[in-house]
């Protein structure tokens, strides 16, 4: 008799995250004894019962799906509570699944420990890392950040030649991250010459007053005739607020990103120092990049969800797929993962505290690829 799964996507989609669905599903014919169903949208099209069959799907449908981009299944940002919890596993009981595998990041981590709680063991739970913001702990980096950095390095390898043509001089890039700066810190890998932008990078790790960025700004200009700052979406000031930037609530009311940062921080250097100066946000557009795509990123995910179809066929529960930074897929115990923000290092953020270390981009260049430098006129 086949043991019945279900897959459930949450939050945020990724380029690579269908990468991860066909995996899994590939594995798990491949182990045989497996049904899987897919929960359209989410916890949210659990709680409804909108579900759909996985092994319905033809293989040669699975393998360009890995190729896609967004959730092939949908997603849900849907809050739960303690009662749809309950109401979760009553149907996952009724329906007679054995494994359960919750492929999202920290908020989706703490829901699947939360399953596995509730279900007092009679569910399978399984972790499968997704995440742009790199910020899950437990694994060296997860799948959707190396597609991510790609992105936004060259929306800024770009975006400075853009600045080198017809000086602004001054250009904030406001980059997706949250409340941690991996993102931003990979657009250091625009960089080749010593005034290729980005030529200021800020990380939300360390708070930063206005002023010292406008001094930053000044310095910058006098020496390259213009500025390219990269800044994440949650930076913060010197007293933990958004430079007044305008703040989204959600429905408790409680203070979520600067809907416009990067506009704001402008504004702002523009009245301190005089410079012009705009700003950039490529936003989701940077999460949901096919084209983008780096090809180990899609590696990784698709590794993660292989290995979470042959840890349900060891029999692990309360595990999360992890990555060492080689790729090589592992489990870790969901009690290890939640609570708990992976944040950038302090040892990766520059003396300056506008930039980062070499030791950072050695260690992100293989996750997000190669990004060429553009050719130059001599003698300028």
């Amino acid at each position: 008799m086949s043991k019945r799964a279900i897959l459930i996507h949450g939050g945020g989609p990724t380029a690579v995250l269908n990468a991860s669905l066909a995996g899994l599903a590939l594995e798990l014919r491949r182990l045989g004894g497996w049904e899987l169903l897919g929960a359209r949208f989410g916890m949210a099209g659990l709680l409804q019962e909108h579900l759909i069959d996985l092994d319905a799907q033809p293989e040669a449908l699975l393998e360009a799906l890995a190729e896609t981009p967004g959730s092939a299944i949908g997603s849900s940002r849907k809050p739960l509570e303690d009662e749809d919890f309950a109401h979760a596993a009553g149907i996952l009981h009724r329906r007679a699944i054995d494994a359960v595998f919750l492929n999202g990041g920290n908020g989706t981590m703490r829901t699947a420990a939360r399953l596995e709680q509730v279900s007092a063991g009679r569910l399978r739970v399984i972790g499968i890392p997704k995440t742009i913001d790199n910020d899950i702990p437990g694994t060296d980096h997860t799948p959707g950040y190396g597609s991510v950095a790609r992105f936004f390095a060259h929306a800024v390898r770009d975006a400075g030649e853009d600045n080198r043509s017809l000086p602004s001089p001054v250009m904030v890039v406001e980059t997706l991250g949250r409340d941690t700066g991996w993102v931003t810190a990979a657009t250091a890998l625009a960089r080749t010459e010593e005034d290729d932008a980005p030529h200021l990078i800020y990380l939300p790790e360390q708070r930063v007053p206005l002023a010292e960025i406008c001094a930053d700004v000044e310095r910058t200009v006098a020496r390259w005739g213009r500025c390219v700052i990269a800044v994440c979406e949650g930076q913060l000031d010197e007293n933990g607020l958004p430079f007044g930037a305008d703040v989204q609530k959600d429905r408790d009311g409680m203070q979520r990103l600067a809907a416009n940062l990067g506009h704001r921080l402008a504004q702002l250097i523009e009245q301190a120092t005089g410079l012009r100066a705009r700003s950039e946000k490529p936003g989701l557009t940077g999460r949901s990049s096919g084209v983008m795509v780096s090809p180990r990123d899609r590696a990784d995910a698709r590794a993660c969800g292989e290995e979470a179809a042959r840890a349900a066929g060891r029999g692990e529960a309360g595990v999360m797929v992890r990555l060492d930074h080689s790729g090589r897929a592992s489990t870790i115990s969901l009690g290890q993962v939640t609570p708990g923000l992976r944040q950038f290092p302090q040892e990766w953020i520059a003396g300056s505290g506008a930039g980062v270390s070499s030791e950072f981009v050695e260690w992100v260049k293989p996750l997000a690829g190669e990004v060429s430098a553009w050719p130059r006129l001599t003698n300028l």
